[in-house]
């Protein structure tokens, strides 16, 4: 009884293994419903390997069923304590496309707490999408540090540390043995670089201590800038542990100066306060502060503006966007996409630029804006004129020209057209109604048209520089898959014609051959692949019979060869059946052995091995080929 039992299990992981291997080979094809059928036949007779289960979860993944792929993908991270961190972002995405917002939350607290930085997989897949981006290093960048550019009127704001490099003589700060921080203005010039820069204008903004990170209203009467907590004789304060915090002070323009400086009442000498934001508004301020409270070192909050130099409470933005870190440097664009840096998300580095839409509503874990806004190091105090795709950010990278340096960045779209006309391979006649589907260089269908009368089909607004591949499918045709990478150049095309295969000829159903391994007849893997192909013409055309022949090369007896084609012809006709064909629709499946060679190659003749093979055949004919 034990003996059968271990017999049982052990057919049932040979059945299970033989389906998963199969699924495995029509995933390699991108043919993502057969590879989860088959799977799923394995996982049902008792393999739930990993592989399997993630294989399963990518089949749907990729075929954009977020239903199905986050059911999968779920069973394999509730299964197994060591999963790819690509695989849980997948999973979050599926969550997040059905609005199972809080579900979501909670997986990527998860990989929060797992170690991801050095994961060259997620810094993949945080890599920035919009490739076409020139940076450039600041001219006007000094060999201390510069960072934090905010535009009003065509002027730059920032701040540098540059007084003893350009003769204004200010103090050394001892913690990092360079110059207190000053605010800085310049014109920008048409390549956006910076023109001649200097103090700007203000006899009460810039003191002999630090001053840093502004915004401006809109009518560019008001300036929201921070600067190091000092006390009324414009000396540093400290508080009882002898630490000195940030505070945010306003300032307002008078006869092209900025006057009137005045503290905002909800600094405090026990926590810093620092890096103001206006809302798109002007009614709402952000800043970050490391205040009691919050979920982490330094976290986002935001007031009310409200009339006669009146706030509300600050709020803090929560954990949509605050983390046990430090979240540094917001700001609003003006399509209120909140953009700030922090040092506890998905980094590639140590402090990295962030954008999130939790203004606009979603409380979805803030994305990683990747290369080449982010390197190892820190990058921060980022701007954005969206409407012109331009801005710049600041950066401590290497190949810089100081400690710290304000880089400008300009996006470039880059958009092409991927084209061609489906034919069928042997007659070159044009196919219309082909599905062509465009693939992107992670196996996922992105995109899926259909090809004209004409035959031809396009994508438009396809990335540039980057790895495609264009599959062409159509019953009773073979797919066609093609790799095209597209150029660098925006505005060109790729030209991919593809050419299938078609399936039926002359009133037989035309497949490569049916392997079977030395004196075997049980059904191979590459050979249950093939097979598929009569499978689907018989249920395209569900009124179709078919006869089974089976052939062998002359080696051997006549008797024995009789025996194996004929094994071999029953052995195909029980496959298709496993497969879902009916029975009654086989008219025959007879082995004919030697009895019908193609060639020469007989017992008189010697043959090559590449000859014998042509002998060793399969032919499946429709018999009512007519109707």
């Amino acid at each position: 009884m034990k003996t059968k039992i271990l017999l049982i299990l052990f057919m049932s992981c040979s059945f299970a293994f033989a389906q998963k291997n199969v699924g495995d080979k029509f995933f390699e094809k991108f043919a993502y419903i057969k590879a989860s059928e088959f799977y799923e036949k394995a996982y049902n007779k008792g393999d739930d390997s990993k592989q399997l289960l993630l294989r399963l979860g990518d089949s749907y993944y990729n075929n954009s069923n977020s239903i199905k792929a986050s059911y999968w993908y779920k069973l394999a991270l509730e299964k197994y304590s060591k999963i790819d961190t690509e695989y849980l972002l997948k999973y979050v995405q599926t969550l997040q496309s059905q609005g199972n917002y809080d579900e979501a939350d909670k997986w990527l607290g998860k990989l929060n707490e797992s170690n991801r930085k050095n994961s060259d997989k997620v810094k993949a897949i945080i890599s920035a999408k919009e490739k076409f981006i020139a940076t450039k290093n600041l001219e006007v960048n000094s060999e201390f540090s510069d960072f934090g550019a905010y535009i009003h009127e065509g002027k730059i704001l920032f701040a540098s540390t540059r007084s003893l490099f350009d003769g204004t003589g200010n103090k050394i700060y001892g913690w990092n043995e360079e110059p207190f921080l000053d605010l800085y203005q310049g014109s920008i010039l048409s390549d956006n670089q910076i023109g001649e820069v200097s103090l700007i204008k203000s006899s009460k903004v810039n003191t002999k201590y630090h001053e840093s990170s502004v915004t401006i209203t809109d009518d560019g009467k008001t300036l929201y800038f921070t600067r190091v907590n000092v006390n009324k004789r414009n000396r540093i304060s400290y508080d009882k542990e002898g630490t000195t915090h940030l505070k945010i002070y306003k300032a307002t323009l008078e006869n092209e100066s900025w006057e009137n400086i005045i503290e905002l009442p909800f600094n405090s000498k026990a926590y810093s306060t620092g890096h103001p934001a206006l809302s798109p508004d002007n009614k709402k301020l952000y800043f970050v502060s490391d205040r009691e409270g919050g979920f982490g070192l330094t976290d986002i909050y935001v007031v009310d503006i409200l009339e006669n130099n009146t706030y509300s409470e600050p709020r803090n933005l929560g954990e949509h966007v605050n983390t046990k870190g430090r979240e540094m440097f917001p700001f609003i664009a003006k399509d209120s996409t909140l953009y700030f840096s922090s040092d506890d998300n998905i980094n590639i580095g140590l402090l990295d630029i962030f954008k999130s839409n939790i203004l606009k509503g979603e409380n979805i874990q803030p994305k990683n804006l990747g290369l080449p806004y982010n390197s190892g190091e820190d990058d921060f105090a980022f701007y954005i004129d969206s409407d012109n795709k331009k801005g710049y950010f600041s950066s401590n990278r290497p190949g810089g020209k100081g400690k710290d340096d304000i880089y400008s960045f300009v996006i470039y779209p880059c958009a092409q057209t991927i084209k061609g006309f489906s034919r069928d391979s042997k007659t070159n006649e044009i196919i219309h109604n082909a599905t062509v589907k465009l693939i992107d260089d992670t196996g996922k269908i992105i995109h899926e048209v259909t090809s004209s009368i004409t035959g031809e089909y396009r994508f438009d607004n396809v990335e540039c520089d980057k790895d495609y591949t264009i599959l062409g499918s159509k019953p009773d045709y073979k797919d066609d898959i093609q790799k095209v990478r597209t150029s660098k150049l925006k505005n060109t095309d790729s030209d991919v014609d593809l050419f299938l295969v078609p399936l039926i000829n002359n009133c037989e159903i035309v497949i490569n051959p049916i392997f079977f391994d030395f004196d075997k007849w049980n059904i191979r893997t590459d050979s249950k692949v093939e097979l598929e192909n009569i499978v689907d013409v018989m249920n395209e055309h569900p009124l179709i019979s078919i006869k089974i022949e089976s052939h062998t090369d002359s080696r051997g007896s006549h008797r024995y060869n009789l025996k194996l084609s004929n094994r071999r012809a029953q052995s195909t006709r029980d496959y298709l059946v496993f497969r879902g064909i009916d029975a009654s629709r086989f008219v025959s499946a007879i082995g004919y052995g030697e009895t019908q060679l193609v060639n020469e190659c007989n017992d008189e003749n010697e043959c090559s091995e590449a000859k014998h093979q042509k002998n060793r055949r399969s032919h499946f004919y429709i018999m009512n080929c007519d109707d």
